[in-house]
């Protein structure tokens, strides 16, 4: 029974996140990308943070949660998000959810300069190196091929993907005494901020359009696929393991096409499918072991 309950939650959260990517497309016809972030995150963070504090979770930080709170607050909110938002002016729903796929094989990138201990193997290296591969298909920087995507959207989008990478990184040796929800709640409002910041610096418009549609892209990115999808994953990081749930990544962007082309009438080019399955052989390499000792539990 377990087992089946976490395959339903997983699957669910896969539905959640993978429908944010059209829900920010669709947003973005009326809020200015960086203002539209930093909105989300406002509300998501007092949401998740209001969670820890009505569990009687420890939710206040102490000095010494702060070097982690403000470099996960930037890396993780703010300029993952920001470039998030940004890029997906450019391209489909698909290709936003593909690109970011490559989060944790560049995450095993970053780990072998910062974190010695973490050493990829040559197995481990060619991982990443088909990982990148894939971003490159993806994009297709070939002029004559009218459904390929935006080059210029997926380099913002890599870099979106690389900020979390690195974040993920960075934030590791830095010890947090937070619970993860009351964590993820600073994370966000400290990213909101932040956001706040670089619309006004970038001269965003601050003036919004609330259609309908955009309004229904507003409400579901920040209860459903913001609150729920959030305080899903860390029940399912607790229950499952980190490596796990990081193929959350890779059934989204399947959730996210199916939605982009009833909701969007986006299209899918071919490159962005062969992209997308280099990125998981690529995943596959770098967690090798890791799948390995899961599949033996």
């Amino acid at each position: 029974m377990t087992r089946y309950r976490n395959a339903a939650a997983f699957l669910l959260l896969a539905v959640l996140w993978g429908a944010s990517y059209p829900a920010v497309k669709a947003g973005l016809d009326g809020i200015p990308p960086l203002l539209f972030a930093a909105l989300r995150f406002d509300l998501v963070g007092l949401l998740v943070l209001g969670y820890a504090a009505a569990r009687n979770q420890q939710w206040r930080p102490s000095r010494a949660d702060l070097p982690s709170v403000v470099a996960g607050g930037t890396l993780f909110i703010a300029v993952h998000n920001g470039l998030l938002f940004i890029g997906q002016d450019y391209v489909t729903s698909a290709v936003s959810a593909v690109v970011l796929s490559s989060i944790p094989v560049l995450s095993a990138g970053f780990a072998r300069p910062f974190l010695p201990s973490e050493r990829l193997s040559p197995a481990g290296l060619v991982g990443v190196l088909l990982g990148l591969v894939g971003v490159i298909v993806v994009a297709n920087p070939d002029p004559s091929a009218v459904s390929s995507p935006n080059p210029v959207g997926v380099g913002i989008l890599l870099l979106s993907a690389s900020a979390f990478a690195l974040g993920g990184v960075v934030t590791r040796p830095l010890r947090t005494t937070l619970p993860v929800a009351a964590y993820q709640g600073w994370l966000m409002l400290l990213g909101g901020g932040l956001l706040h910041a670089m619309s006004l610096a970038g001269g965003e418009p601050q003036q919004v359009d609330l259609t309908p549609r955009v309004v229904a892209a507003y409400i579901y990115l920040v209860p459903f696929a913001g609150a729920a999808g959030y305080l899903l994953y860390f029940d399912l990081l607790d229950r499952l393991g980190p490596v796990e749930i990081n193929l959350v990544g890779y059934v989204a962007p399947v959730f996210a096409a199916v939605v982009g082309w009833a909701a969007l009438n986006e299209s899918l080019a071919p490159s962005v499918a062969v992209g997308f399955a280099i990125i998981i052989a690529g995943f596959l390499l770098v967690k090798r072991r890791a799948i390995r000792a899961e599949l033996g539990r």
